[in-house]
C-alpha cells in the first residue's frame, strides 16, 4: 500500500514538473493604438505627432516603415511617440 501511494506521488511531481520549470512571460496579444489606427502609407501617427501626420497625408507621399513595423510586432510604439 505504501509503494502505491509513493508511485502515485512521484508521478504526479513528474507530471507538474514541466510546468513548474517554465517562466512566466508576460503576453500581449493586442495591438498598439499606433498600429491599430495607423494610415497605410504613412510613417507617423496622429496620437505622437499631429502635424507630421496630417501634413504627409497632404503632400501624398507613401512610406511603408510603420506598416511594415507593425506587421511583425503588432505592439509596435513608433520612436516620435516614446518607443525604441
Amino acid at each position: 500500500m505504501k509503494t502505491i501511494i509513493l508511485l502515485t506521488a512521484a508521478t504526479v511531481v513528474a507530471a507538474t514538473a514541466p510546468a513548474m520549470a517554465r517562466p512566466i512571460a508576460p503576453v500581449s496579444y493586442g495591438q498598439s493604438i499606433y498600429c491599430a489606427t495607423r494610415e497605410a502609407g504613412n510613417p507617423h501617427s496622429r496620437y505622437c505627432d499631429y502635424l507630421a501626420w496630417s501634413g504627409w497625408r497632404r503632400r501624398g507621399g507613401w512610406d511603408s516603415t510603420l506598416d511594415n513595423a507593425c506587421l511583425m510586432n503588432p505592439g509596435f510604439v513608433p520612436s516620435e511617440c516614446g518607443g525604441r
